[in-house]
């Protein structure tokens, strides 16, 4: 029996600036398997938020090609109405900021009861609520049947995360989209959410992308990265893997961005990720932030390559790569 949860084809998401179409998410293909972690990891700007709403299908006004197969049901091509049933049931997502996702106007038991409702009609009222309780305490809120009868804005950050939580895992999903849900909090209440969704993993068995930005997140978490650049994935691997033995440019730049101990100075990324009308769509896009490099290291239509079992890399630049300052350290050294 196959353990594949979620199978992403050549996904490609495009939004319309003037006449033209612009892809933001480009060509992806991913895979997920159950009670598996999957950090999705790139600055802002990489196409991160972008998949995961196409995967949800939340985009009101975008282009969206190719396949994304949740238990070998095409949510691309789902009716609406078998879409609705799906969001909240077997697919749910845990938004970034908790107060926009939250409505003020409603209280938090009526705000998690309404998703129950939405797919456990038969449900009576008492039910629910006894399920709000129980999903409140599983979430580690405490004094729920307080908290049931509060509104977003008398929470704290970390407690309307946890509200989110609540909401998204309110049907046992098989599939939880969790996108950036750390942002904002501070370090402790981080590592609680942290946990807290870990614990979800294996008391649901389900299969879990996680979007972030923060590599000592990604480190923690995850069992496999994916890294996005300008729409495109540059680099699949196991995360030890990954961190252990990165290969492509921007992986490389990525961790060595992060403060060490013992670290004189931090390295700075040339350059920022390119703006989608802007965004380069031959050649390596990650080219023009490595100038150093010849342009005869890149492919001229970069695809994915399989270095090792389950360890993929974007564009042969890889295998010529160096920092800049490494090349003025060698000379330094009278190293030619």
């Amino acid at each position: 029996m196959s353990n594949k949860l979620l199978e992403i084809k050549n996904l490609t998401t495009s939004f319309r600036i003037g006449d033209d179409y612009y892809a933001a998410v480009d060509d992806v293909t991913l895979t997920l398997n159950k009670n598996e972690v999957l950090g999705i990891v790139g600055e802002s700007g990489s196409g991160k938020s972008a998949l995961a709403f196409s995967i949800m299908r939340l985009h009101n006004r975008a282009k969206i090609e190719g396949s994304v197969l949740l238990n070998n049901q095409d949510i691309v091509n789902m009716p609406t109405t078998n879409l609705n049933k799906l969001r909240g049931d077997d697919m749910a997502m845990i938004f970034q900021d908790p107060l926009t996702a939250l409505n003020p106007l409603m209280e938090i038991g009526e705000q998690i009861g309404e998703t129950l409702l939405l797919h456990n009609p038969r449900m009576t009222q008492k039910q629910r609520k006894l399920r709000v309780i129980e999903l409140l305490n599983l979430v580690g809120i405490p004094r729920p049947e307080y908290v049931f009868e509060q509104f977003p804005h008398e929470l704290s950050g970390g407690m309307r995360q946890r509200v989110v939580i609540a909401i998204a895992i309110a049907n046992d999903p098989e599939l939880l989209i969790a996108d950036e849900p750390t942002t904002a909090l501070d370090v402790t209440i981080q590592a609680q959410i942290l946990d807290l969704i870990r614990k979800l993993k294996n008391e649901m068995n389900a299969g879990i992308i996680l979007i972030t930005h923060d590599l000592g997140v990604v480190a923690e978490m995850a069992d496999r990265v994916a890294v996005m650049y300008a729409g495109q994935i540059v680099e699949i691997a196991e995360v030890h893997t990954l961190f252990e033995n990165p290969l492509h440019p921007y992986t490389k730049s990525l961790l060595n961005s992060v403060p060490t101990e013992g670290q004189d100075k931090l390295h700075v990324i040339q350059g920022i990720v390119p703006s989608l009308k802007n965004l380069p769509r031959k050649g390596c896009r990650f080219a023009a932030r490595i100038p150093w490099i010849d342009a005869s290291a890149h492919e001229e239509n970069p695809v994915l390559h399989e270095v090792e079992l389950g360890h993929f890399v974007r564009c042969t630049c890889h295998a010529h790569f160096y920092f800049s300052d490494e090349s003025k350290e060698d000379e330094k050294n009278g190293i030619s």
